[in-house]
């Protein structure tokens, strides 16, 4: 069976589900500023600030659904003059992670917005070699609530 890739709003999936998705151990391990339990509240909150950005930047983060069934989130973000893209998956869909990146980075780049995209990646993160097959290069570190990143820029124009 195929498996087709699909976009939606975070508004469309249950809160519950994005809260039991953020709280699996597998999950957080390379996501250093994830510290707290979700529940369906904190996850109703996320949901409205990522809903925020779609109304003040006319973009933000998306649900990714596998053949109609959430398996993630993320999409870009403003952050100052850059747009930031993000991608958490399920642990059951680690490997869809290429292909639904390569869909988010189509999309920048056939929008004007986007000349280039920024990653912050945890130190944590050893595997980069996709990012850089991409032609992401690092272009250094950055503290985000007293947490480094490894910063990476990809050129979409």
């Amino acid at each position: 069976m195929k498996t087709e890739i699909t976009f939606a709003r975070l508004s469309e999936i249950e809160p519950v589900e994005i809260a039991t998705h953020m709280s699996d151990p597998r999950v957080a391990e390379h996501m250093p500023l994830l510290t707290v339990q979700w529940d369906a509240a904190l996850a109703a909150n996320f949901i409205a600030k990522k809903e925020e950005c779609w109304v003040r930047d006319g973009l933000g983060h998306w649900a990714f659904l596998s053949n109609g069934r959430y398996v993630g989130w993320g999409g870009f973000q403003k952050e100052g003059d850059e747009w930031d893209f993000g991608l958490v998956l399920k642990p059951e869909a680690f490997g869809l992670g290429i292909r639904i990146a390569r869909q988010a980075l189509d999309f920048a780049i056939a929008d004007d917005r986007m000349p280039f995209v920024t990653f912050l990646l945890p130190p944590t993160r050893k595997n980069l070699g996709a990012l850089k097959r991409h032609g992401a290069r690092q272009v250094g570190q950055i503290e985000y609530d007293g947490t480094t990143f490894l910063k990476f820029r990809l050129e979409t124009e």
